[in-house]
């Protein structure tokens, strides 16, 4: 079961340091307890096509590890339900991360913060 999803900052910062604190919490868990949404997938796969990290091999390796997650139809709904703001990756993730029950791991808490119900843990720190 999905207990945790991963947006792109933390996910890139578990990818560019090894040693970091995002990596120790991962390997506490079992397999399939966290996964990254198509949504921050995204958000990554298109830094990476411009150059900036992780590097394709790095993120190839990095989702053969962390499974993606569709964004699907009740991920949608979910969408449609919340408050406006500007960082629509964070509102797409936010819905994703609601219709599956999943926490969000963000080092981004404040991005998330006016969403009603949503679960967030910050493993930077």
């Amino acid at each position: 079961m999905i207990r945790f999803l991963i947006d792109a900052d933390s996910s890139i910062f578990a990818m560019i340091d090894a040693k970091s604190p995002v990596n120790s919490r991962i390997g506490e868990l079992e397999p399939g307890e966290i996964a990254i949404s198509a949504i921050s997938f995204s958000e990554i796969a298109l830094g990476t096509q411009l150059q900036k990290p992780p590097p394709p091999k790095v993120l190839d390796a990095f989702i053969s590890a962390i499974p993606i997650v569709p964004y699907d139809e009740a991920a949608a709904r979910e969408y449609a339900k919340l408050p406006f703001k500007r960082a629509r990756f964070d509102r797409l993730l936010a819905a994703h991360a609601l219709s599956i029950g999943a926490t969000v791991v963000t080092n981004n808490e404040i991005d998330f913060a006016d969403v009603p119900g949503l679960k967030v843990e910050n493993w930077t720190v």
